[in-house]
């Protein structure tokens, strides 16, 4: 396993972010029912990715329900004491009760949901603690100053943001600059083969200030696994299957030509096209960590694959180019006159 920097930081994390959205069985009150993973499952794939040298973990107080999978990571440092090998990323932002106070990113909301989280993950301090998508009601100067507060006390060491639009990861950096506070250093996004919107506005804005992307759905939700075929339905006991709504926003033929691409390029390098499609994004600029979500420890073993394989040159720009997004004004046009935006 290699190590890079965690963004803007001086913190060393593993290529590969291990995420716990599925971990803990989650009942039909959460988005992850049915696309679980049992608890003692869980635990193991934990110590079987650290043991795979994946020091980097990433979870958010959503996932499951009432903090599931916070408290499945807190019954693991529990057991096993190994919460200092790990660097521990959680989020808050979304509804974690019925209050108006129980959601949002006000300084309230923030500070509480981290409270909260410490308790369920049984630790003092959270490594990267990230707003998981921007609140248009709450100020962003609010945010970054409750941030810079925290991580004062001690109680977080670094911030980042998930699900940002460019112009508020900006008004983000202005903001802590202007006031004098801790920066963000990461951004959490979609990033994958079919989905590279990044590249217009958000990559180039992350190179500038120094910034690390850290991709979230890097296969796309498994589509981009190799189990999917043009003109047949979903295997049924896989994620894509089981939210049948989200096969459907990718059964589209362009997404198919460039599935084609990936596993004509897994067949040359001899790979799984997860791997490949990992691999690819590891070669990505400004990309600090891609977190994979695994259910099972042979997708685990799989995905961990990506960390040592080496894409030739040719195989990189072949897949970049099959899933080169359509430029729009104002980027084509600015391509055309300057070669570049």
């Amino acid at each position: 396993m290699k190590y890079r920097t965690l963004g803007a930081s001086g913190a060393r994390v593993s290529e590969l972010c291990l995420g716990a959205m599925t971990f803990g069985e989650a009942d039909e009150k959460s988005m992850m029912h049915k696309v679980s993973t049992p608890e003692a499952e869980s635990l193991a794939l934990m110590s079987r990715a650290l043991e795979a040298g994946v020091n980097f973990w990433d979870t958010a107080n959503v996932y499951g329900q009432d903090g599931l999978s916070e408290r499945v990571i807190g019954k693991w440092f529990a057991e096993t004491g190994k919460r200092h090998d790990v660097v521990l990323a959680t989020k808050c932002r979304f509804g974690m009760g019925p209050g108006p106070n129980d959601r949002g990113a006000s300084r309230l909301h923030i500070k509480r949901a981290l409270e909260d989280s410490l308790r369920r993950l049984g630790t003092d301090h959270v490594d990267l603690y990230q707003i998981h998508m921007q609140d248009a009601q709450t100020p962003e100067d609010e945010v970054v100053a409750a941030m810079d507060e925290l991580t004062r006390e001690g109680k977080i060491h670094y911030f980042g943001v998930s699900n940002y639009a460019a112009y508020r990861l900006v008004e983000s950096l202005w903001a802590s600059d202007r006031r004098g506070l801790s920066r963000l250093v990461t951004l959490q996004a979609q990033y994958n083969l079919i989905e590279r919107s990044l590249e217009f506005e958000h990559i180039p804005a992350l190179r500038r200030f120094g910034l690390g992307l850290l991709p979230w759905s890097p296969l796309a939700g498994g589509f981009l696994s190799g189990k999917y075929r043009r003109g047949a339905a979903a295997p049924a006991d896989s994620r894509l299957g089981i939210k049948s709504q989200r096969f459907e926003g990718v059964d589209k033929e362009a997404n198919w030509k460039i599935l084609d691409v990936l596993l004509e390029v897994a067949k040359e390098v001899e790979a799984s096209p997860a791997a490949v499609a990992l691999a690819w994004l590891l070669k990505q600029p400004t990309v600090s960590s891609v977190i994979i979500g695994v259910r099972t420890a042979a997708q685990l073993d799989d995905n961990l694959r990506a960390a040592e394989l080496s894409l030739p040159e040719g195989a990189i720009a072949k897949l970049t180019a099959a899933s080169a997004p359509t430029l729009h004004y104002p980027y084509a046009f600015l391509k055309n006159i300057d070669g570049r935006w």
